[in-house]
């Protein structure tokens, strides 16, 4: 049974297929993961506790998507010491995703959440690859071989192109 490493959490079921985006990644790259709802209005205890423990469960990396008014990352990052990562989610209730993304980017001092795109899912499980490849060879090696990847996509493309 592979080692959970990281922990995405949403603060509703609604904000499920957006986050999916940074299961797919953490799967691609073997890193066990947990997914779970945890509202920062909703479940105040729930969000507290699961910040609280994070750290002796095993998590290195935790990943927070929410929409709205969007505490769920910054709470859970006043409260935990591993790098927490926000995810805006552009819901249905949002301003086009901007309250979200506001709303976890103006951190204040002390309490630093790194934040990707509006429904940037994917880029905050790169994100968390990238963190954890810090300490661990192996995984350093896979996302240098993505990055070749992604360039011989480009060549591909350049080699494809219409110029006329």
């Amino acid at each position: 049974m592979k080692q959970v490493e990281v922990g995405i959490i949403m603060g509703s079921s609604s904000d499920s297929p957006i986050m999916r985006q940074a299961i797919e990644v953490l799967k691609k790259f073997d890193i066990g993961y947990e997914f779970n709802v945890v509202s920062a209005h909703r479940s105040p205890q729930r969000m507290f506790d699961y910040a609280a423990t994070a750290e002796e469960r095993g998590l290195k990396v935790i990943i927070a998507g929410a929409g709205g008014a969007a505490h769920l990352p910054g709470m859970v990052a006043a409260i935990t010491t591993l790098p927490v990562v926000g995810v805006p989610i552009k819901s249905s209730n949002s301003l086009d995703g901007w309250d979200s993304l506001l709303s976890i980017v103006q951190m204040p001092g002390d309490i630093p959440v790194a934040t990707v795109s509006v429904n940037g899912a994917r880029n905050a499980g790169l994100l968390a690859v990238q963190i954890l490849a810090t300490c661990n060879p192996a995984l350093r090696e896979k996302l240098a071989a993505m990055k070749k990847e992604n360039n011989e996509k480009v060549n591909q493309m350049n080699e494809t192109l219409d110029r006329s």
